[in-house]
């Protein structure tokens, strides 16, 4: 799996025989000239050696290395680091604070970001909002670089995704060291989400959870979402009576580090294109980390 701070390579594995920049260019879901540059850039590895020889040869089981550090130089953003790039979708890490599309005039949202980006690079394409976080949680998040393949991801969304996993840190000592929350949600006429043991006419939502650390004011918990729904972990958390910290909707006012605690760090799908299998994780933030330790 790919950790977006510690590692700045996707890997592959060679299957058959042939010199490296033909096998790259029928690989990798980017252009000739951007292989051609992160080549002679040094930004190839093979067996863990730098390699700029065109013709090297390959052979099957060997294993190569490709930066990512060459495709991304051009974009700067104090808000959104970009984790992956092809030329059909961008993966991201979102900082809290920022929206995932617009809402409201002149709003901060990724998508202009990526779109601005887009502009000065010369792309021809704009952000397609895939999936959402909520302004103030942080974490990976895809956006399609046209509505092609952004309908490919969310009409398959459930069978392209195959792990997705947040972060957060709770209010209080967690009872158990893991678990499940099953139930509807439904949203109130102010926007509130609510759940029901049974079925209220909602949409079902199961959350898994695994502490990770606690102390008596606090625990740092994974979840794993079985479905997808609004401010799922938000809400089970409250039902577990633990809410996330530093949320003003659904908590009891514990706010240690003065924002969202809830982090997006895996994120794991099938390229929905080529149909390679994608694995990305962020760290735990360091400010969670903290309280811990």
């Amino acid at each position: 799996m790919f950790d977006s701070k510690k590692n700045d390579y996707d890997y592959y594995v060679v299957d058959r025989h042939a010199p490296l920049l033909e096998w790259l260019l029928s690989t990798l879901p980017a252009s000739k000239s951007k292989i051609k540059a992160t080549l002679q850039g040094h930004g190839i590895k093979v067996e863990g050696k730098q390699v700029t020889q065109f013709d090297y040869p390959l052979e099957p089981g060997m294993k190569v290395s490709v930066s990512r550090s060459k495709k991304n130089n051009t974009f700067k953003s104090r808000y959104v680091d970009i984790i992956y790039e092809d030329k059909w979708i961008v993966v991201v890490d979102k900082k809290p604070g920022i929206l995932s599309m617009a809402a409201g005039h002149r709003s901060l949202n990724v998508k202009s970001v990526l779109d601005d980006y887009f502009k000065r690079t010369r792309q021809r394409c704009t952000a397609h909002v895939v999936h959402r976080l909520d302004r103030d949680t942080s974490g990976l998040m895809i956006y399609a670089k046209d509505i092609k393949t952004e309908q490919l991801l969310e009409h398959d969304w459930h069978k392209t995704v195959f792990d997705r996993r947040y972060v957060a840190v709770v209010s209080g000592e967690m009872e158990n060291d893991g678990g499940t929350v099953a139930n509807w949600l439904k949203d109130n006429s102010a926007y509130i989400t609510f759940s029901s043991p049974v079925d209220n006419g909602g949409k079902y939502a199961v959350t898994h959870y695994h502490t990770l650390r606690r102390t008596t004011e606090h625990s740092l918990v994974e979840f794993r979402l079985e479905t997808g729904r609004k401010n799922q972990i938000r809400v089970h958390t409250a039902d577990l009576g633990h809410p996330v910290c530093g949320d003003v909707k659904y908590g009891n006012g514990d706010d240690p580090l003065h924002r969202l605690c809830l982090h997006a760090f895996v994120l794991c799908f099938y390229h929905p294109v080529t149909g390679k299998p994608l694995e990305f994780s962020t760290p735990i933030p360091a400010s969670f980390r903290s309280l811990f330790k």
